[in-house]
């Protein structure tokens, strides 16, 4: 792509630089080959499925969507939500299951099915009952589950017997998907686990019948009627769901076990099936093993805390030798445990990423929360990954595949050995000069960029661009981060991206500080950064300040213009929460508490009552379609301040969602808050 090319139009079309890039990866149990997702060609947007031979380095295509598809892509309506959970904006093939000798791939192309012989390189298509979601084929090769309408479906693949293993017994129930809170809070997007003999399943049943329903319309087009959500807002009741143990012999048996949440289900050779759950204020999380004959389970092991307990990636799981892994606080940290033993100090563990016979991988930070590194976690600790950077990884046998990025280079690069997989994902037009700083008293990590070929001398108007919350971390060792910040700085902004209280790598306590304090905690960081790093740099001007961001940065960007126009001179709030009563149970009884239990808490958050001191130039934007955070947060907000005589902004998005993932709609988004935030500092 040639340099004629303006950043926001190329930033939106390669879907922030991903299209292009090796994705996706799993390594076979030998680790003699890695398979991954990239498109078919350099110029195709469509997701292939490859091979790389890791002892050659040669790569192999092994299903293109283009050659299997003749007519544009129409997923089913269940798909597409997946999708939005998951923040997907890829095309074709999107994801992949292996059987457990990597000799078969299912996956799913416009909701229908297909599986390839990764030894032969055939691939087929099977019919099938319906729209196929999530199929993945069981670890013995031999069969494929998929859910389509609610009901969980196995095929054989020798026979082409296509059978239902769980059956909705009502309209609101659905077998082998993850609920909204599932997948949009604890980043588990699976609803049903093959027994590794491939005989059995564990299905969850969802039950949304006792979910609220909220209507999203479409007020562009009038004639569309609006689509119906079960979205379970803060005091509301969840989705019911249950666990059964379903045979391919028609056997179906009942989890004896009641929770709030279901967390993870793990299925391994290395012992008995787990179940891990947690209660609602969870303070509680509970982790079973599974009896799958009787449905009957063992309690192994109850944790508590007085604030939360996290939700973490890749454990509780077992150890092949049957040891319990899980990712604990001890003390301020997030460490690695082993059976009864914490193997790991001075690390804040992110994410267990693979266990073998003699170690496990982890990412996790140790002393700079902006580098997330891979460790190998044995009998010693040894850092696998060796760039200042973050990183992650996947294994089979003594492969490892290393996904890294760092600051002085675009993308991630992953390599395998001494093979590097080919990425053609486009170059941006504009490099990111990033200054990382430790401001504060509270060693506030951040970002400081400036108009490249900036004269030192000349104020420049400052620019706050955070996210700001919990889960999210913008401050981090990748070029690619900044980009977008740095394109921003060259419109003539000072821009600082400050990573406050709440926000993850930083230990326990970091967290925990925003506990029923949203408002305070989050806007009084980005305030001390703002102080702290004029204090470095003599060229931001503190008389001409904006702060702009989406989602929670979004509720940040509103709240600074509301509570703190002595310092916030203009704010720009993308698809903001604006009152935590409309956002989701998970998410906002975690860090609020139960809005009955802490009506003043929600009070105190909310930006609803403080519509009457806005006095500073506010844009409020946001996706009629998005059923995350919908749009009646905006709504109200103005509303509010219509009836307060606050003259505001309101830019509605039709037919956008959370992700914004139009072309146009992306690259405009970002020329209008550039011309809004020039008028407003003028």
């Amino acid at each position: 792509m040639g340099n004629d090319i303006s950043f926001p139009r190329q930033q939106a079309r390669t879907q922030r630089f991903t299209v292009g890039a090796p994705r996706t990866f799993a390594v076979s149990s030998d680790g003699a080959r890695v398979f991954f997702l990239r498109p078919a060609t350099a110029t195709s947007r469509a997701n292939g499925l490859w091979e790389l031979n890791t002892a050659t380095g040669v790569e192999r295509l092994l299903a293109d969507p283009a050659q299997l598809l003749t007519d544009p892509e129409d997923l089913p309506a269940e798909e597409k939500a997946r999708r939005e959970r998951t923040r997907e904006s890829g095309a074709g093939i999107v994801g992949y299951a292996l059987s457990k000798d990597a000799t078969v791939a299912s996956f799913a192309l416009s909701g229908r099915l297909f599986v390839a012989d990764l030894t032969s390189g055939a691939v087929r298509e099977l019919p099938t009952q319906g729209g196929v979601i999530d199929p993945r084929v069981d670890p013995t090769g031999t069969r494929v589950a998929y859910v389509t309408r609610g009901t969980l479906r196995v095929v054989d693949l020798d026979s082409g017997d296509d059978y239902a293993v769980a059956v909705p017994d009502g309209e609101d129930v659905t077998f082998g998907l993850a609920e909204f809170i599932a997948a949009e809070e604890m980043s588990r997007y699976r609803g049903y686990w093959w027994e590794p003999n491939g005989t059995r399943l564990i299905a969850a049943r969802v039950n949304n019948a006792t979910v609220q329903r909220w209507y999203i319309a479409d007020p562009a087009n009038p004639a569309t009627a609006a689509t119906e959500i079960a979205y379970p807002a803060a005091g509301t009741p969840n989705a019911n769901v249950t666990l059964h143990v379903v045979s391919l012999d028609g056997t179906f048996v009942p989890v004896l076990l009641e929770f709030d949440y279901l967390n993870d289900v793990h299925w391994s050779s290395g012992g008995a099936p787990l179940i891990t759950t947690q209660t609602r204020d969870q303070r509680t999380r509970r982790i079973y093993s599974l009896a799958p004959e009787t449905g009957s389970v063992t309690e192994l092991v109850t944790e508590t805390d007085p604030t939360w307990i996290e939700v973490t990636g890749g454990a509780p799981a077992w150890t092949p030798d049957g040891r319990l892994v899980r990712i604990v606080g001890s003390g301020d940290e997030y460490a690695l445990q082993v059976g009864d033993d914490v193997v790991t100090t001075g690390l804040q563990v992110r994410r267990v990423l693979d266990i073998a016979d003699d170690s496990i991988l982890v990412a996790a930070s140790a002393d700079d929360p902006t580098q997330t590194h891979v460790y190998s976690v044995g009998t010693t600790v040894e850092k696998l990954s060796t760039e200042d950077g973050v990183h992650t990884a996947i294994r089979g046998g003594d492969t490892v595949v290393l996904a890294s990025a760092t600051l002085d280079r675009f993308g991630v690069r992953a390599t395998v050995g001494a093979h590097e997989i080919e990425s053609w994902a486009d170059t941006p037009v504009l490099k990111a000069a990033p200054r990382l700083l430790t401001l504060g008293e509270r060693d506030i990590r951040a970002a400081l960029l400036l108009p490249t070929g900036h004269t030192p001398g000349t104020k420049l108007p400052v620019l706050m661009d955070p996210y700001g919350g919990p889960h999210a971390q913008r401050v981090v060792s990748s070029q690619n981060a900044f980009l977008a910040s740095q394109w921003l700085a060259d419109q003539g902004f000072a821009v600082i991206v400050a990573d406050g209280r709440g926000t993850p790598g930083r230990g326990l306590a970091w967290e925990r500080a925003i506990a029923y304090d949203f408002a305070g905690a989050t806007l009084e960081d980005q305030v001390d950064a703002l102080h702290a790093a004029a204090a470095i740099e003599p060229d931001l001007d503190l008389s001409r300040v904006a702060i702009r961001g989406w989602s929670y940065g979004g509720y940040l960007s509103a709240l600074a213009v509301l509570r703190r126009p002595d310092v916030f001179h203009a704010g720009i709030a993308g698809a903001p929460v604006t009152d935590w009563r409309l956002y989701d149970t998970h998410y906002t009884e975690r860090y609020l508490g139960h809005p009955d239990e802490k009506p003043e808490v929600y009070d105190s958050n909310s930006l609803i009552a403080d519509a009457d001191k806005l006095s500073r130039p506010l844009m409020i934007i946001h996706g009629l379609a998005d059923d995350n955070v919908v749009a009646a947060h905006t709504l109200r907000l103005s509303s509010a301040l219509l009836a307060a005589g606050r003259p505001h902004t309101v830019l509605p998005l039709s037919g956008v969602t959370h992700m914004t993932p139009q072309e146009q709609v992306a690259e405009n988004l970002l020329l209008l808050q550039v011309d809004f935030l020039k008028q407003s500092l003028a």
